[in-house]
């Protein structure tokens, strides 16, 4: 394979939500500095916004400060979050939704102008072309050099041991791509893929999450030592059987509740976190009440419309099965199911142990959005704002005297040489043909993930024992897997994802097993603890070590009460209305 070189100052890895904003603020604010952005697919539609989004589900809304979304979210994920990360994200949703705006996103208004919210926390959008319209910038930016369809494998280091940039494989020239970079910015994800999915065979790739998110970010990072947090903190997605939409839609849009088989309105009895929305329905299920629904039907003709038009936006598939069953939402309830499990930091507090510029325990290694942990609910516009943090904290680190003005000084200890070297291993055929694919690979890997490290099979609940078992079988496919062998560039990228999944599984089940406790109903079921634990209000973190995971305990980082006070006195004439809204108010921004 021929190598393809670059160098920048700066290397985006992932072109979603996250690293398209790191590139727009770069470009804004620093275009003095060179940007590479790598990107897995089209930039026009990739990353978890590919099909669109109806709406931005993290925003402040008048009446509310950046301390109400720190409580949201603290007290969904009971507390174990990063308070510091919520509350800097939180304060930076107003800028860059009006960013975005400018851009051209379509953000519904009353006839005041005044944004249409969808709760407290959300605001409607035409949100189908979004993707487009941020591809469209970064590609506009004269500092920022966008490279597609390019899967970024593994990071280089120089020998301080700090990033100094990426390789990985040109799919459609079938090359390697050697980036050598000063900072390097991780926004490529989260893992999907990891357990058996909801549909088998030629319809597995039917998930909410994804599925060309493997991991990889995870995996790059820990191969380079990096620190991690909160992989047991599982997202496991409470969504419309079949299609795999989101459900949300339905809840707040025409407040459908949950209800079993008996029309039986069961929810209050469960709580009402994310994990406690997905717990309840698991529960009715087992208990012999199920199936369980979204209760839509009766809803009215314009209700139904607006629906059918606002899955359009983000899960066209859902719209399609009203269609064609001839069984709308407003004569027929809908359906719903859970996911299987998913690593990711968007929803989870899942992902790379950070400082608030984004700094990972890599120097020069910054992450951005669904791959950062200890800042879960930050969703679209929660991406948005990690992007611009990072970006800024790489250009300080990129500025530092320590880095110099030298590009050598970051010269990495793998040459490219080196690279295509390791590359052409992968290439070249085995004394003895490989005794599975990697698809057959891949399938035994998501069997073992259901059976034994809580899957869609056991309710999503598990034993430590069963993590055992689990453990040795990772182990034992990831041995099978070094036999793998490809035929071309898309042969690489098979193999590659597949290792990405095996390493995020394996320290997914240390996780899984470090936590004593059952503190999120379903997300980590454990039932040799099945009860909450307070010595475990503490982040399970690890590094890999040699090729084994080491586990670490740290602490809470928590607010002090005089910030959360302080944050809370900013807002004026507050009153409540049923629905849970707030009235208009004054803060003191506004004045």
């Amino acid at each position: 394979m021929k190598t393809i070189e670059k160098r920048a100052d700066i290397l985006i890895i992932g072109g979603g939500a996250a690293g398209c904003f790191a590139a727009l603020t770069l470009a804004k604010e620093r275009p003095d500095l060179s940007v590479v952005l790598l990107e897995k697919a089209g930039l026009k539609r990739s990353g978890c916004l590919a099909a669109g989004v109806n709406a931005l589900n993290a925003y402040i809304t008048p009446g509310h400060v950046p301390q109400d979304y720190v409580d949201y979210a603290s007290k969904d994920a009971d507390g174990i979050v990063r308070e510091d990360l919520l509350l800097q994200m939180s304060e930076g949703l107003g800028d860059v939704t009006r960013d975005v705006e400018k851009l051209g996103l379509v953000i519904l208004k009353d006839k005041d102008g005044n944004y249409v919210s969808r709760g407290w926390r959300n605001l409607k959008i035409n949100g189908e072309n979004i993707k487009p319209i941020l591809a469209k910038a970064v590609k506009a930016a004269e500092n920022v050099e966008v490279l597609e369809h390019v899967d970024v494998v593994d990071l280089l280091k120089d020998a301080d041991g700090h990033a100094a940039g990426a390789w990985g494989v040109a799919l459609r020239e079938e090359a390697v791509v050697y980036v050598r970079a000063r900072a390097v910015i991780c926004a490529t994800g989260g893992a999907a893929g990891l357990y058996r999915p909801n549909h088998p065979g030629e319809a597995r790739h039917t998930m909410w999450y994804p599925p060309f998110n493997t991991g990889a970010g995870y995996a790059m990072g820990l191969r380079a030592g990096a620190e991690m947090t909160s992989f047991e903190m599982r997202f496991i997605a409470l969504r419309c059987k079949d299609t795999i939409a989101p459900t949300g839609t339905l809840a707040q849009g025409v407040g459908a509740p949950q209800v079993n088989a008996r029309g039986e309105k069961y929810q209050a009895k469960y709580g009402n976190t994310t994990s406690e929305r997905l717990y309840a329905v698991v529960s009715e299920n087992l208990a012999g009440r199920g199936p369980c629904y979204l209760e839509t039907k009766g809803i009215s003709e314009a209700q139904e419309d607006a629906l059918k038009k606002a899955y359009l936006n983000m899960a066209p598939a859902q719209t399609m099965k009203w269609r064609e069953t001839g069984l709308g939402p407003s004569t027929a309830d809908v359906e719903v199911e859970g996911t299987e499990p998913y690593v990711v930091g968007g929803h989870t507090a899942s992902g790379y142990w950070v400082d608030g510029d984004r700094q990972t325990t890599v120097r020069g290694l910054f992450a951005a959005g669904d791959v950062a942990g200890g800042c879960p609910q930050k969703y679209v516009t929660g991406a948005f704002v990690e992007g611009k943090i990072a970006a800024e904290g790489a250009a300080k680190y990129v500025a530092q005297a320590e880095r110099g003005t030298d590009a050598e000084a970051a010269a990495p200890v793998q040459t490219p040489q080196e690279i295509a070297d390791a590359v052409a291993r992968w290439l070249t055929p085995s004394s003895e043909p490989p005794l599975f694919t990697v698809d057959a690979l891949e399938e035994a890997m998501q069997q073992t993930m259901d059976e034994y490290a809580g899957g869609i099979t056991t309710g999503y609940r598990y034993t430590e024992r069963q993590l055992d078992l689990a453990a040795k079988h990772i182990d034992r496919i990831t041995h099978l897997a070094d036999d793998l062998r490809a035929d071309d560039a898309y042969g690489l990228l098979k193999i590659f994802e597949l290792r990405e999944r095996l390493l995020v599984c394996k320290v997914l089940i240390e996780h899984l097993k470090a936590r004593k406790e059952t503190r999120w109903h379903s997300f980590a079921e454990n039932l040799d603890h099945p009860e909450k634990d307070e010595a475990f209000n503490k982040y399970v973190n690890s590094r890999l070590s040699d090729g084994k995971v080491e586990i670490i305990l740290r602490d809470l980082v928590q607010l002090p009460p005089s910030q959360r006070e302080g944050d809370r006195e900013a807002v004026v004439g507050v009153s409540k209305a049923d629905s849970g809204r707030q009235s208009i108010v004054q803060s003191k921004e506004a004045l």
